[in-house]
């Protein structure tokens, strides 16, 4: 049985068992704040990123890791490992899967680059999908091949925070900003094969939530959806609001609230909040 080290980027929630995982590695993410670059959880937590984006004079922005540092990473797992399997943020929405193929070539272990067309929490069940599957003995194509199944079953839907935010990072066009701002409009957006697309617009936070709320119920109806991921930018009151709702509407789902992180929250928001799941579970 060949032995794996698990690869996973800054985007990912990583929760107690998974920090303490003694082989699963996570690269951090660059965070630009006035020409100032801080990695992504090391250098900058998602509280104090908020702080800091109230007095900002330019755009705030993120990049991916460079190919150098998977490349030394992965140079490193050479020495304890058979195969590395890195689980990472959307291809649409980062070049960081770019970044782990690129430096795939250089490195002398194998090395599958997972494209998860996702991002925060619904990723890190992608890599905790992977680690079990591993410690039941399936194969490295099979785990492959149902973490596809599972990633491609998923469905993400979220308020945006901040539109002031999503138009500075350069995810939204002054038009659409304009337009949401005098209008009041808020957009909810979905994740579809990767990337970011406006679902649906609505008035108010009430109609926003209420309309989230009614694709879950479609897809439980459809698929009996098994467990839920509640998704927040800095309240962690509304994400438990959230939730005592969704446990009183559907009470055979399990629900997890989990923090958005300070990547995401740069083009986001702080009162960014919403919720991923997934139809097909492997």
């Amino acid at each position: 049985m060949k032995k794996i080290a698990w690869v996973t980027d800054s985007t990912a929630y990583l929760d107690e068992e998974l920090k303490n995982h003694p082989d699963v590695y996570q690269v951090p993410m660059t965070i630009v704040l006035d020409d100032a670059e801080y990695l992504d959880g090391k250098d900058l937590t998602a509280e104090e990123l908020y702080k800091r984006l109230k007095s900002v004079k330019t755009a705030p922005k993120t990049s991916q890791p460079p190919v150098g540092v998977f490349m030394e990473l992965y140079k490193e797992l050479e020495k304890d490992y058979d195969l590395v399997f890195s689980v990472l943020i959307s291809s649409k929405l980062s070049g960081t899967v770019a970044s782990s193929v690129q430096a795939e070539q250089d490195v002398n272990i194998p090395v599958i680059t997972f494209d998860s067309k996702i991002l925060t929490y619904p990723l890190t069940s992608l890599l905790k999908k992977g680690i079990a599957l591993a410690e039941q003995g399936a194969s490295v194509d099979e785990i492959k091949e149902k973490l596809e199944t599972i990633r491609d079953s998923n469905e993400t839907y979220v308020m945006i925070g901040s539109l002031e935010q999503l138009h500075r990072s350069g995810r939204m066009s002054g038009m659409q900003f304009y337009l949401g701002s005098m209008l009041n409009i808020k957009p909810i957006i979905s994740i579809e094969d990767g990337a970011l697309n406006t679902k649906e617009k609505v008035r108010s936070d009430k109609k926003a939530r209420e309309k989230i709320f009614d694709y879950l119920k479609e897809s439980h109806n459809k698929y009996g959806v098994k467990e839920v991921y509640i998704l927040y930018g800095l309240h962690k009151q509304v994400a438990d609001e959230w939730q005592s709702q969704l446990e009183a509407a559907f009470p055979d789902i399990r629900f997890l609230s989990c923090p958005i992180g300070a990547v995401i929250g740069v083009h986001a928001g702080e009162h960014t909040i919403g919720i991923s799941w997934n139809n097909a579970d492997a």
